[in-house]
């Protein structure tokens, strides 16, 4: 078991170790957000991140358009 001056040096490498692994994951919120986005709108490409908000969007900007048939069961 490391005492004093090992110990402080063996907690400043470990804590360098972490910070670098977790660099190296490019965790960040910009790709978290476009994996949550999985539902795509058929007429203008538009993704959206889940089927009540796909419906919504539907609704409002392409009223003309027929619903798919994914949106028809959908509660708003």
């Amino acid at each position: 078991m490391a005492r004093g001056q090992q110990k402080i040096q063996s907690q400043q490498k470990a804590a360098k170790k972490a910070q670098e692994l977790k660099r190296q994951q490019g965790h960040d919120q910009k790709t978290a957000a476009q994996k949550a986005l999985v539902f795509t709108c058929a007429v203008c490409k538009s993704q959206m991140p889940d089927p009540k908000t796909y419906k919504q969007h539907f609704e409002n900007k392409h009223p003309k358009a027929p619903m798919p048939a994914e949106l028809q069961d959908v509660a708003s």
